[in-house]
């Protein structure tokens, strides 16, 4: 049987998709890049923002259109179930803890029954075989869930509180994906500054034993929230401190106003930040600072707004990922008043204005260095690679993904470096 398998959203949805076709191709099954041609449809959702959302919607609603069995995974079946019914009531559902059932529901599914798993427990997801959307790039999730109680999300509803996967289960997943040919391995989760807090271990315990397995390859080390650092964040520089380490931090402040920060239950101050920032950047000049803001945030003053611009231009982002603010179902803030549609898009607008002056800035001083990039996607007539801080290379070359090569940064722009072999 033919199924078609696509994602949305995070690094952990592309790793479901991607867990979801390898069990599907070891029991047989011909999993395909488009679905014109399936026999089974299954798609892994995303419902994190309004505009994801609303394009899952319009995606099921295609799918379903087709008559074609179909499979809804991700975080949808937990987070909008009602919407899912309204749309087809006989698709089979997934929810992101059960991954490990996708062959049962596509028996199922392509028997024309109705398929099920919605709950609260949870499997462990490490060591499943995969289909890698990336031949070079394995996506090893540490945990499910978070330890935050943030009113803006819904990804909780989702994926629960904090399980972190064991250790030595990890480095065997690496350990193969590094066997398999992967030259980056992305670490992943709800929040991996949270890792191993309920099993008496760390993230910089973590790194360091994956860090001592053989072989050629770089960690990129995922999304992690301020509030959950101040314990470890020594260890964590000095586990960044080894090579194979991507000097890359994406840690997401949301606001740069103390006030609509207490609003958001976020835990952490505009102080707090700007000293987890100051270490690691005193620790790696060059390091990629990558950030989340939510513009529009109810009852967000000018003034507050002010404070956040300030805080991007102060800090001097790498890369900066703007949401307008979305009411989310079942979420503290959702039964708030929005604030009026105008006033939202004048302040995202200059956000990203603003952001993309700091991510050209940054972007401008890496030009003149040479080192050792790896290839890791092909583009449109080029190839992209990565430097060690995780930032992005285009070269005009056509050498097998995975390849090393020393390069020099001859140009820019606001998105990426332009290099050159040398």
């Amino acid at each position: 049987m033919k199924v078609h398998v696509e994602s949305y959203g995070c690094s952990a949805n592309i790793a479901d998709a991607e867990m979801i076709s390898g069990l599907l191709s070891q029991k047989g099954y011909n999993v395909l890049n488009n679905d014109p041609d399936s026999d089974l449809n299954v798609i892994v959702t995303c419902t994190v923002k309004d505009p994801t959302f609303n394009k899952m919607v319009k995606r099921i609603k295609s799918l379903s259109s087709t008559g074609k069995p179909l499979i809804i995974a991700g975080c949808m079946p937990k987070t909008e179930l009602d919407k899912i019914l309204q749309i087809n009531d006989q698709a089979s559902l997934l929810d992101p803890g059960s991954v490990h059932l996708a062959v049962d529901a596509a028996k199922a599914a392509l028997a024309g029954e109705k398929f099920e798993s919605i709950s609260s427990k949870r499997s462990n997801k490490v060591l499943l075989p995969r289909l890698r959307s990336n031949p070079v790039v394995h996506i090893a999730e540490v945990s499910q869930g978070c330890l935050s109680k943030c009113t803006f999300c819904q990804v909780k509803f989702a994926r629960g509180g904090l399980v972190s996967y064991r250790p030595l289960d990890i480095v065997k997943e690496i350990e193969q994906a590094v066997v398999d040919g992967c030259r980056e391995i992305w670490l992943t989760s709800q929040d991996i500054g949270c890792y191993g807090k309920d099993i008496k271990t760390s993230l910089p315990e973590l790194l360091n034993i994956i860090c001592d397995i053989d072989g050629d390859f770089m960690v990129r080390v995922g999304m992690m929230n301020p509030m959950h650092l101040d314990d470890i964040i020594d260890d964590l520089i000095t586990s960044y401190m080894d090579p194979k380490i991507f000097k890359f931090l994406h840690i997401p402040v949301q606001s740069g106003s103390d006030e609509i920060l207490k609003l958001m239950k976020r835990m952490h101050s505009v102080n707090d930040f700007e000293l987890t920032v100051k270490k690691f950047r005193n620790a790696f000049p060059n390091i990629s600072l990558s950030t989340d803001i939510i513009v529009g945030f109810p009852d967000e003053t000018d003034l507050q707004f002010q404070e956040t611009l300030d805080l991007v231009r102060r800090i001097n982002f790498d890369t900066v990922n703007i949401s307008r603010f979305g009411s989310r179902p079942g979420t503290e803030a959702y039964s708030k008043p929005i604030l009026p549609h105008k006033i939202v898009k004048e302040r995202s607008k200059l956000m990203h204005t603003v952001a993309k002056s700091t991510s050209h800035s940054r972007n401008k001083i890496w030009v003149g260095w040479k080192g050792k990039s790896t290839i890791v996607k092909n583009v449109k007539n080029a190839q992209v690679a990565r430097n060690p801080s995780y930032k992005p290379v285009i070269l005009k070359t056509n050498l097998p993904l995975g390849s090393s090569v020393n390069t020099e940064i001859v140009n820019y722009s606001a998105n990426c470096l332009v290099g050159t072999l040398i």
